[in-house]
């Protein structure tokens, strides 16, 4: 990755003036010093320059750093206009895209990041998006030695790197992770933007389009060591936890399909849980799970949900987001729990004899934590260039960063990686 190439950027902020994309730039312009030596080249770039200067405004007030407003370069580019975007994505080492729904707005940002030998990460946390520019993108961005690295953001860092480290910290062959994440609400409530709302319901809308996506790689079952895990609802850790619905799940499979298949590295079967606290939640659960997968099959009922967030999701999204208040008072926790075969035992005889906790917890998920990781995800890359896959492609993090010091980097800013 030639960070001192002709470019004059090392990042791009694509869609720096949405919701989450204010955020990441307060990220970008915090770390800078963290760039190679010392010194980050950046700029944000959008639609409407008025709204980026006033996010580049907005960073310097709360950073108290004015002189961000005069030395922030501003590019307009939009997703409709391929040359705009080709002619951004060739002033940046990496774009950072923040433009979601990925499912409308992402493909034309990766095609033209891949036909101008640009890397991008981004933050998606939708399976149908991410598995097909894996499917149409990896052989050219291989080709192109460019690293297209999806779910940069709490979708799925910490899932998916959580289970590298744990597997790490286990002495032995680690078989299987179970995680559980708890996330907390300050005193002041919380709340998530309705763009992954939005997500959410195309998501499910469209769940038999990605079945037979995924028929397309032709790929052959992982091998199963240890005994096999199944799904199940649980009482586990003092509260009830049900089957995690998010991407966590298949951006996992992804990654320990890549440690498998070209690192030769025995898979780690993975299982995500959701804890939902007591008993009055589950039926709160069950009766919003039930009218929203009754909606979203009918184009009117996808309307109504979209208009209509904070009804159907008993206040868990809005279209406001949350207030800075509610993101300083909110947490997540990820609890895993580790089994396989110790150090000197057998794994193909008899069942798993070690055990590991292992646990990762970091600030506000959506719009804290998420800018924090895939901040750092675009630092290692700059930073790393040799500890990355031997070629470019379309990656999940953890091919990317198995071999890296994200792991630190994380810890350092926030987001900590420990061993119960």
């Amino acid at each position: 990755m030639d960070t001192s190439s002709s470019r004059p950027y090392h990042i791009v902020i694509f869609g720096a003036s949405g919701f989450t994309g204010q955020f990441v730039v307060e990220e970008v312009a915090r770390t800078a010093s963290e760039g190679p030596k010392g010194n980050l080249k950046w700029a944000v770039a959008g639609r409407n320059r008025t709204k980026l200067e006033k996010v580049v405004e907005q960073a310097a007030g709360a950073l108290s750093k004015p002189e961000l407003k005069s030395e922030v370069d501003i590019l307009i580019a939009d997703v409709g206009d391929p040359d705009s975007l080709a002619a951004m994505c060739k002033q940046a080492v990496i774009v950072l895209s923040c433009v979601g729904p990925y499912r409308f707005f992402g493909e034309p940002v990766v095609k033209s990041c891949v036909e101008n030998g640009t890397h991008c990460i981004d933050i998606s946390g939708e399976p149908q998006f991410l598995e097909s520019m894996q499917l149409n993108y990896h052989d050219q961005a291989a080709e192109k030695g460019v690293y297209i690295v999806g779910s940069c953001g709490f979708d799925s860092i910490p899932a998916d790197i959580g289970v590298i480290y744990t597997r790490d910290q286990f002495k032995g062959t680690l078989t299987s992770i179970e995680s559980f994440l708890t996330a907390s609400a300050g005193p002041e409530g919380g709340c998530i933007h309705d763009g992954t709302w939005q997500s959410a319901i195309y998501g499910l809308a469209d769940s038999n389009k990605l079945r037979s996506l995924r028929k397309k790689f032709g790929h052959k079952p992982l091998p199963v060591v240890g005994t096999k895990i199944k799904r199940r609802c649980v009482n586990e850790l003092q509260q009830y936890a049900i089957p995690f619905m998010g991407s966590d799940p298949s951006v996992v499979k992804r990654t320990q399909r890549y440690l498998n298949e070209e690192l030769n590295e025995s898979p780690v079967q993975y299982g995500a849980y959701v804890g939902v606290g007591g008993i009055s939640n589950i039926f709160k659960l069950v009766f919003a799970g039930l009218m929203f997968f009754f909606l979203v099959k009918f184009s009117f009922g996808r309307n109504l949900l979209m208009k209509f967030p904070e009804f159907f999701s008993f206040g868990f999204f809005s279209k406001e987001g949350p207030t800075r208040k509610q993101m300083e008072g909110a947490s997540f926790r990820f609890i895993f729990l580790g089994e396989g075969y110790t150090e000197g035992s057998d794994p193909s005889e008899g069942k798993p004899n070690g055990k590991i906790r292992t646990l990762v917890k970091g600030p506000e998920a959506g719009y804290v934590a998420t800018p924090i990781a895939m901040v750092q995800a675009a630092l290692t890359m700059l930073n790393e260039s040799d500890s990355l896959p031997k070629t470019g492609g379309v990656y999940t993090p953890g091919a990317t960063f198995a071999k890296t010091t994200i792991v630190d980097r994380l810890n350092k800013h926030g987001i900590q990686f420990s061993v119960l």
